[in-house]
């Protein structure tokens, strides 16, 4: 499971945050606590997250109620903005580059980091962390939208052309990643609400 960490006042001001480490604002707080309240019930085996304060800060609430430790690590860091981080969404369509990244082109965000490096770093973190895990057993991985949708690219094998083509994530909701017989597959997106199992033939 894939949790975006809760709001921040850049995010509710439409400011690239990338790298910098900008704490939950308190809407983030509730999120991160509600996120809490809802996942605990799946039991989670393992919780990792992004070191920057705002996913440490939506991991430990849940955390807390799972009797579980946060393993952070780095990799799994948002996007490397560059020169964009601190700027305001207007400021930024003024910037060529950015209009171009925003269709989902592979170049460097902000002249940093490109949505490949991003998933080049993220993606393996992620399956460290599900190493020892048996498959009925859920992590918990506690990151970033632009980061999220690269994991899920990589891991379900998409172009990076095809990645905009899974939408973004609201501020404490998740998407759901399962590795099957064939593969891994995305069984959730931008949810809210505890994952169902899928009954039928398509499993």
């Amino acid at each position: 499971m894939l949790l975006r960490h809760g709001r921040t006042e850049w995010n509710g001001s439409h400011r690239f945050q990338g790298h910098t480490d900008i704490p939950l604002d308190d809407v983030g707080v509730q999120q991160a606590r509600r996120a809490a309240d809802r996942l605990a019930s799946l039991a989670p085996a393992r919780i990792t997250a992004s070191d920057l304060s705002r996913a440490v800060g939506t991991a430990e609430p849940l955390a807390r109620r799972a009797g579980l430790e946060v393993v952070t690590d780095p990799a799994l860091r948002e996007t490397h903005g560059g020169r964009w981080e601190g700027l305001f969404d207007t400021q930024l369509r003024e910037d060529p580059q950015y209009l171009e990244w925003s269709t989902g082109a592979d170049v460097p965000a902000g002249g940093a980091e490109t949505r490949t490096q991003v998933a080049d770093r993220a993606a393996p973190a992620v399956l460290r962390q599900a190493e020892g895990l048996d498959r009925s057993s859920v992590l918990v991985v506690v990151t970033h939208g632009g980061t999220i949708r690269c994991v899920i690219g990589r891991l379900l094998e998409l172009p990076v052309d095809r990645w905009r083509s899974l939408g973004g994530l609201a501020n404490g909701c998740w998407s759901v990643v399962e590795q099957g017989r064939h593969g891994w597959r995305l069984t959730e997106h931008n949810a809210g609400s505890l994952p169902e199992p899928v009954l039928g033939d398509d499993r």
